[in-house]
């Protein structure tokens, strides 16, 4: 028995292999998906470009003596919902960012951390953090607290050039009230 074999014309084949709308969209398809990934890529890099320039209390020391500045200095905990509302609502509006990069050095510390950080020649740490839930650490209880009140988050500070306090504030606040307090 001889097998048949069909010869297919080139216009069959052409039609069978590649309908004209199909890889059309095959086609759009792929640039929109190149074109998303592009897209997601520029906001993805634009928005690391602008952040607060935070500093370490070490960093702020350094610069400090080099270059005197006003300073903002921002307590919050992991737990803390305002902190986060703050960090994610406050600190990433452009003209906030704008306005710390330019004319403030800003801090921003976990309130409960466990480091050891020296500053103005002294050395702090969170001795209680060993024996007690949510020990505040010693740098952050010295300048966050206030007289007849137990510590609590959000702390946002704001020093003179002198690394005077200026302003203590104890609560949530929009873009709008920071700037005010920044412009003051």
């Amino acid at each position: 028995m001889v097998p048949i074999v069909r010869e297919h014309s080139s216009l069959e084949f052409a039609s069978a292999t590649s309908n004209p709308c199909r890889t059309g969209k095959n086609l759009f398809m792929k640039q929109l998906i190149f074109f998303l990934f592009l897209s997601c890529g520029s906001l993805i890099a634009q928005k690391s470009d602008q952040q607060i320039n935070w500093l370490s209390w070490e960093e702020l020391e350094d610069a400090l003596t080099e270059n005197p500045k006003k300073t903002l200095v921002f307590f919050h905990a992991d737990w803390c919902a305002y902190c986060k509302k703050i960090d994610r609502v406050v600190f990433t509006k452009p003209e906030v960012i704008a306005k710390v990069n330019r004319d403030f050095y800003a801090v921003r510390m976990n309130a409960e951390t466990t480091d050891t950080i020296t500053f103005d020649g002294k050395v702090f740490t969170n001795p209680l953090a060993k024996t007690q839930r949510n020990a505040v650490h010693q740098l952050a209880a010295l300048l966050g607290s206030r007289e007849d009140r137990e510590f609590s988050l959000p702390v946002t500070l704001m020093f003179d050039e002198l690394f005077k306090v200026k302003r203590r504030i104890f609560e949530y606040y929009t873009s709008s009230e920071l700037l005010k307090y920044l412009n003051q």
